[in-house]
């Protein structure tokens, strides 16, 4: 018989361990489990439905929806997001993963959630959306569930093997200087403006993942910023997500300057500060790929490894 329950004190063994027999392309360990999950501040254990066969684990799925602003005071109490869900091997197909998404989406209704998202949650999103190549039977479960493609951002990765700045970009860089711009490794007194350029001009999360990086101990000299004159016009850094020095981003230029390749400038010295540090590789999760930031990577070495589908489904309250 199976039986169903929310998460308790000491699941969190079983789930990692049946989220590796499941999600096989996209392990996961304890450290990242507790820090992505349970230590979320919108961490609601009645959002983890589990499934268990004679006290065995069987199935997941987290639902959770806002505790704490990313910005300001909007907790967006409209949406809620489903980052991950699992149904171990030898019982797919069985309806235990319907029964576990029912129970999901209802815990999101009954919080008055009528926009629910796979899986774009900010800021402990796990994967951006649903790998249909890496997990069909996934992305066809959620399509009978009632979830819709909205876009597919995808992940890019390069080499920094013999990585070497253009002379293009040198010779644009000091070209740019010349008329009044500046490129450099943030300081104390940038913080605060970068933070409020990255939430305002871009995303909250982005603000947030200079902040937390740098109290966890992001070092300062991975992060740049772009000025004009006095003005922030533009930053990028490495190693803000997770302590993972590889991982590139958030990057971002004010749109008005766009078109001057002051992202090209920033990225490259992004790429070359990497490489001091002796990466191999640069990457990261989630950008368009026919965005202007999709083509820029592209023109500078990045090729996809990834693609990912957001999806949404609509309930009423």
């Amino acid at each position: 018989m199976i039986t169903y329950r929310y998460y308790q004190s000491g699941d969190e063994i079983e789930i990692v361990c049946l989220w590796n027999e499941s999600l096989l392309k996209d392990p996961i360990n304890q450290k990242r489990f507790r820090n992505l999950v349970l230590l979320d501040a919108n961490f609601d254990p009645e959002g983890m439905r589990l499934a268990f066969k004679n006290d065995k684990l069987v199935g997941c799925v987290y639902a959770v929806r806002r505790l704490l602003p990313m910005y300001g005071t909007d907790l967006e109490p409209d949406n809620g997001w489903i980052p991950f869900f699992f149904v171990h091997p030898d019982y797919r197909m069985s309806s235990i993963g319907t029964q576990l998404m029912k129970e999901a989406v209802r815990f999101l209704q009954s919080e008055g959630r009528t926009n629910i998202f796979f899986s774009s949650y900010a800021p402990n999103y796990i994967l951006p959306g649903i790998d249909e190549e890496a997990y069909p039977g996934a992305y066809e479960f959620l399509q009978k569930q009632g979830f819709e493609k909205l876009y597919s951002p995808v992940a890019m990765d390069r080499s920094l093997v013999g990585y070497q700045v253009p002379e293009e970009v040198k010779a644009l860089k000091k070209q740019r200087i010349e008329e009044g711009y500046s490129f450099s490794k943030a300081k104390d007194k940038d913080l605060y403006e970068v933070i409020r350029f990255a939430n305002e001009v871009f995303n909250p999360d982005w603000g947030r993942a200079i902040r937390e990086g740098i109290i966890q101990g992001l070092p300062m000299e991975r992060i740049f910023v772009a000025r004009e004159e006095e003005k922030m016009v533009g930053f990028c850094l490495y190693g803000g997500y997770e302590g993972i020095p590889e991982r590139f981003g958030p990057f971002g230029v004010d749109p008005d300057q766009q078109g001057k390749g002051l992202g090209k400038i920033l990225l490259h010295e992004a790429l070359q500060s990497m490489r001091a540090e002796g990466l191999h590789g640069a990457w990261f999760l989630w950008t368009g790929e026919k965005t202007s930031a999709g083509y820029l990577y592209k023109k500078t070495g990045f090729t996809i490894t990834r693609q990912f589908h957001v999806m949404k489904k609509t309930v009423d309250k």
